[in-house]
């Protein structure tokens, strides 16, 4: 079968499937470390089509060069800093994660708290709410005011000035 065939169990970059099954937040990091792994074969692939062979006796002579004479280099600057930035965003990812020190008790009580704060929030929602609406019936009684007071106006404006014959 060949690599990153679902059948088995790995997934599309050729990662166990397992990898992918982190307990937080899957949906990134399965997207990071697909990213990465896509970035690594790229960059492994551009290297194998590009690269001239080299011999073991002017290795030195290829670290020493400050610029990169060709496009392979700049493939190799570009993937570098593609693998760079992904992995600090699964830093990022790791750094999320709950910590040790956080116990099931721990855990509960930050629940709890936010339980509560969600709770006086939705209270004083439906207290704006229900001013709102209070307002608002205020503004349309007052519309409707107006628009009598108008209507009335100009009825008595009409027959006012209807000549009699």
């Amino acid at each position: 079968m060949p690599l990153g065939d679902p059948s088995m169990g790995q997934s599309s970059t050729g990662i166990p499937r397992e990898a992918d099954n982190i307990h937080s937040k899957p949906g990134s990091w399965a997207s990071e470390e697909s990213s990465l792994a896509d970035q690594f074969c790229n960059a492994i692939g551009v290297l194998q089509q590009c690269a001239p062979p080299a011999s073991f006796t002017n290795i030195q002579t290829a670290i020493n060069k400050d610029q990169p004479s060709n496009p392979t280099e700049e493939y190799a600057q570009l993937f570098a800093a593609l693998i760079a930035r992904t992995a600090k965003d699964i830093d990022v990812l790791v750094d999320s994660l709950p910590s040790e020190e956080s116990t099931a008790a721990l855990q509960a009580a930050s629940l709890r708290q936010l339980e509560e704060e969600n709770h006086e929030a939705a209270a004083l929602l439906e207290e704006v709410v229900y001013r709102g609406d209070m307002l608002l019936e205020k503004i349309q009684s007052a519309l409707a005011d107006i628009a009598q007071s108008q209507l009335g106006t100009r009825s008595n404006g009409r027959s006012q000035h209807v000549p009699e014959s």
